[in-house]
């Protein structure tokens, strides 16, 4: 990623046990980057602003520094975290050096990788609300024909939309508010080879979709989740699966519940730690 100016980064060093802690008080900020370095003890968690007054003014509540990011710094590489396994099926990484793809490859045999390198969007599959979305995703995938229709909403990197494709999902949409997250997902898509992603820049909260699908996708937090039942209600079809995420622990029920009043319901609840992903859908449909 290249800026035509400069952004100014907050940054500071933590025991990897605070990761929660971390992701709680940034709770819903997009532009928060969580890097656990080598040996998994420590993490180096990052906000980017396009002010430095904005900076400081995180640095003031929780210590740590503030530096400018000029275009060189966006050039350069980023320490990659260690690839995930999503059953054995993919294999994560946020590696895209050619030459590591490969050496990746030959040491995970039998896996697809899917290349997803970090930028200012969220979902590169090392939290555990993307990692577990994508269990699901491959389970889903191998429950139902080729040529499947999924919508991603709330796409992020585009890694769910992209996974879909290659589990056999035919008509494939996906969609975020932030238009840098399109951007993101539609270069990711082209990174690792996948075609026919419908992508769209949309407010969740007002939009009016124009058919339904057979897989949707919702890693968003859950004060979106809830006011945007209305429009995910409509777009899970009779028999479809419904995978929400991004929701923590302390507000599930309340997210389940303003599901249920549009006839939503799940039947397999994850939690990993703080979070917790939820697979469902119509409640007519569920074996509860």
């Amino acid at each position: 990623m290249v800026r035509e100016d400069g952004m100014w980064v907050w940054e500071k060093l933590s025991g990897s046990q605070w990761m929660d802690a971390w992701e709680e008080r940034f709770h819903g900020n997009p532009n928060l980057v969580i890097h656990l370095l080598k040996g998994g003890k420590s993490l180096r968690v990052e906000v980017f602003c396009e002010s430095r007054k904005s900076a400081e003014a995180i640095m003031k509540q929780f210590g740590g520094r503030v530096r400018e990011l000029k275009n060189a710094d966006w050039q350069k590489p980023m320490e990659v975290s260690p690839p995930l396994k999503i059953r054995d099926r993919f294999l994560v990484t946020q590696e895209d050096r050619k030459a590591q793809l490969k050496v990746l490859a030959k040491d995970f045999p039998g896996r697809e990788i899917l290349s997803i390198p970090p930028e200012m969007a969220f979902g590169t599959g090392d939290h555990a609300t993307t990692s577990t979305c994508l269990r699901l995703l491959v389970d889903i995938g191998r429950s139902r024909e080729a040529g499947w229709s999924c919508a991603d909403l709330g796409c992020g990197t585009g890694v769910l939309a992209i996974a879909a494709r290659k589990l056999g999902a035919g008509d494939t949409f996906a969609c975020d508010y932030d238009p840098f997250a399109v951007k993101v997902t539609e270069r990711n898509a082209i990174r690792n080879q996948v075609a026919g992603i419908e992508t769209r820049e949309v407010d969740i909260l007002k939009w009016k979709p124009k058919k339904a699908y057979d897989v949707v996708l919702a890693n968003i937090f859950s004060t979106v989740l809830i006011e945007a039942f209305p429009v995910i209600a409509k777009m899970v079809r009779p028999g479809g699966d419904l995978v929400l995420s991004g929701i923590l622990h302390s507000q599930a029920w309340g997210v389940f519940e303003a599901a249920a009043g549009y006839g939503l319901g799940f039947n397999q609840v994850i939690r990993k730690g703080k979070w917790v992903t939820a697979r469902g859908g119509w409640m007519a449909d569920l074996d509860v």
